[in-house]
């Protein structure tokens, strides 16, 4: 589904909310259904092809945790949850029970659209040029990684256990050496629904990649941090 045409499920009791959303959405490209609580949401569920829930947490009667754990156990609909400033519980439930992304009230629609427009990308999956990639074998200094496999192995053969998360930061700096890459750049490319998108949480996934690449960052061979700016990769990248 390109993004233009994807239809968006927005679930909130408040009907000023809900309209602004649909209308917002709408003028961006998007298609929008709306439910004002989840016995609503499973009806459009049912009779029509979602692409994206927008999930307020905090509902009468069944809450969004409730519906948002239903859903996870049966499909990957991708959700993003809706949440008040102070749901701090809530919200990190939410993303334990598989949530993509969330949102704090009151929000910024600029920011709200472009983490929508961040998880559909995420949920298409990558582009055939950055699959072909992914069955390639990369060189850089002492390692080789197969990112298709998620194995970093050193040139004596020892491998490196990667997290998920990490395998997929390392790609998306291989994939772009020397190009500085935005904090947020680097979390739309590297997190999947094991991370949570906490501000310093791309910060503590780059330090636990260095630390597996022996990089120094006070004398960095491999990841550059850019103060203000994120962080690139230094070293050659070739394909094996």
């Amino acid at each position: 589904m390109a993004q233009g045409g994807a239809h968006i499920l927005v679930v909130d009791d408040h009907r000023e909310i809900r309209e602004a959303l649909a209308q917002y959405l709408t003028r961006h490209g998007l298609r929008v259904s709306v439910a004002k609580d989840a016995r609503e949401a499973r009806r459009v569920l049912d009779s029509a092809a979602v692409d994206l829930l927008l999930l307020d947490i905090m509902m009468p009667g069944e809450d969004g945790l409730s519906l948002c754990r239903e859903l996870r156990a049966r499909s990957n609909l991708p959700i993003i949850l809706l949440t008040a400033l102070g749901e701090d519980t809530e919200r990190i439930v939410g993303l334990e029970l598989g949530a993509d992304d969330y949102v704090a009230k009151p929000f910024n629609p600029r920011e709200l659209l472009a983490r929508i427009r961040a998880v559909l990308r995420r949920a298409q999956g990558p582009s055939p040029a950055t699959s072909a990639l992914l069955r390639k074998r990369l060189r850089f200094g002492a390692f080789r990684f197969h990112p298709e496999r998620q194995e970093l192995e050193r040139e004596d053969g020892t491998l490196i256990p990667l997290s998920t998360a990490e395998a997929r930061l390392l790609s998306a700096f291989l994939r772009q050496p020397r190009v500085v890459l935005s904090r947020e750049r680097l979390l739309d490319l590297a997190r999947g629904r094991e991370s949570h998108p906490f501000d310093r949480a791309i910060d503590n996934l780059v330090s636990r990649l260095r630390r597996k690449l022996g990089d120094d960052p006070r004398r960095p061979r491999y990841i550059r941090t850019h103060w203000g700016g994120g962080y690139s990769f230094e070293a050659e990248v070739e394909e094996l």
